[in-house]
């Protein structure tokens, strides 16, 4: 089933992200100042990184900073990364001896700049370092720039429990909801009109925001093109599936890494995957159809190197969509994990719900409703009332 795109008539005019426009004003705030970047791979403007353009105009950072993944984006998930001072700028990793800009680091700098695609997920860890970023910078009293990007999943889909029952950690800082609806720019805001994070309410906060994106836009809407912001969400379907199914890496079912397809396929050896397939479907979940499949995880180094059941076959589902303006993918990721713990053995389950689980979810309420064969709708139900207060919370910050 192929995945329905609009056709191009009928797609929006190309967005501006903040680093195009901050491009096309020959970046003028930047200029004559000693400025730190946190970036990566994904800071595209058209076929242009944001670096080269810089360099074209003149403008150049004294200092880079990389998240998870490194500059380039091809280091697997939790590899811990060096800094690197054999590039003409240094560049400092902030997932390796530090996750956050060290004092020394921004001695001499007068403004730290951060442009790097999101993933539209609480746990994402771009968000993390951004958020420890503007820590740092305002414990040293420098500005703070956001060149915003999309949020790929719109503006409008928000779900998933809010982090509150649970104490913070990287893969989940903020008290949002798994699917937060806010671009980069907006959640900045909130992060800091909110005191998500201790010592931000002096800091000096700016965005430059995007030109023609809305709300409702998911990503295809956009008429950007989606660059690969880490090895396993190199495919836009990944992406819109990731909040939801991105819940299997904290449980001991197989997600589809070490596949082509990792977040869009997910099983278990040995269960019965028509049956799998076949409830799921009856579920009607928007947007999707499932497809029973057989895979068999392998090493891809860069990629994946040791994942689940590597060279073992997993009977399982492929998620097909069919309409991604209609996909919520909490929920279809709550209904899956249901579905997978449905069709264990009794013996399997307490391996399923291992150690992770209430991190990705933000609460322990998923996990206790699972083990208890609640639905997907029940869950659901328990999140709702979070998701209300944090709709409220957020409209001061919303940009769009």
């Amino acid at each position: 089933m192929l995945l329905l795109w609009p056709p191009l008539s009928s797609r929006a005019e190309i967005v501006k992200t903040g680093a195009q426009v901050l491009s096309e004003q020959g970046f003028l705030p930047l200029r004559g100042k000693q400025f730190a970047l946190i970036t990566n791979q994904s800071a595209m403007v058209g076929d242009t990184h944001l670096l080269a353009l810089m360099e074209q105009k003149g403008v150049r950072p004294a200092l880079i900073f990389s998240p998870e993944h490194g500059l380039k984006g091809n280091a697997e998930d939790g590899v811990k990364l060096a800094d690197d001072a054999s590039s003409p700028i240094p560049v400092k990793s902030l997932y390796g001896a530090s996750r956050k800009p060290r004092p020394e680091d921004l001695e001499g700098i007068d403004l730290v700049v951060f442009d790097i695609q999101d993933a539209g997920a609480r746990f994402y860890t771009y968000i993390s370092t951004m958020g420890l970023a503007m820590q740092a910078a305002a414990q040293a009293g420098i500005p703070f720039l956001v060149l915003d990007r999309p949020n790929p999943l719109g503006g409008d889909y928000v779900a998933g429990f809010v982090r509150e029952q649970i104490a913070g950690s990287f893969t989940s800082l903020y008290p949002i909801p798994q699917a937060h609806g806010l671009t980069v720019g907006e959640l900045a805001g909130m992060i800091k009109g909110e005191a998500m994070l201790p010592d931000l309410d002096k800091l000096d906060l700016q965005v430059v925001r995007m030109q023609g994106w809305q709300r409702e836009m998911r990503w295809p809407d956009t008429g950007l093109p989606w660059v690969a912001t880490s090895p396993n969400l190199a495919a836009i379907e990944s992406v819109l599936l990731y909040p939801g199914t991105g819940l299997l890496e904290g449980t001991g079912a197989s997600e589809g890494r070490g596949s082509t397809r990792p977040f869009q396929i997910a099983g278990w050896p040995g269960i019965d995957a028509k049956a799998l397939a076949l409830r799921l479907n009856e579920e009607h979940l928007p947007g999707l159809h499932f497809e029973p499949l057989l895979f068999t995880p392998i090493r891809l180094p860069g990629i994946s190197s040791a994942p689940k059941y590597r060279d073992r076959e997993v009977a399982g589902v492929s998620i097909e969509i069919t309409d991604y303006r209609k996909v919520m993918p909490v929920q279809t990721g709550v209904a899956l994990l249901a579905a997978l713990q449905a069709a264990l053995p009794e013996k399997a389950r307490p391996i399923f719900l291992r150690g992770g689980i209430d991190d990705m979810a933000g609460s322990p309420q998923m996990r206790k409703g699972l083990q208890a064969g609640e639905t997907e709708a029940a869950i659901e139900a328990r999140w709702t009332p979070g998701v209300k207060r944090f709709l409220e919370q957020r409209k001061p910050y919303l940009l769009y």
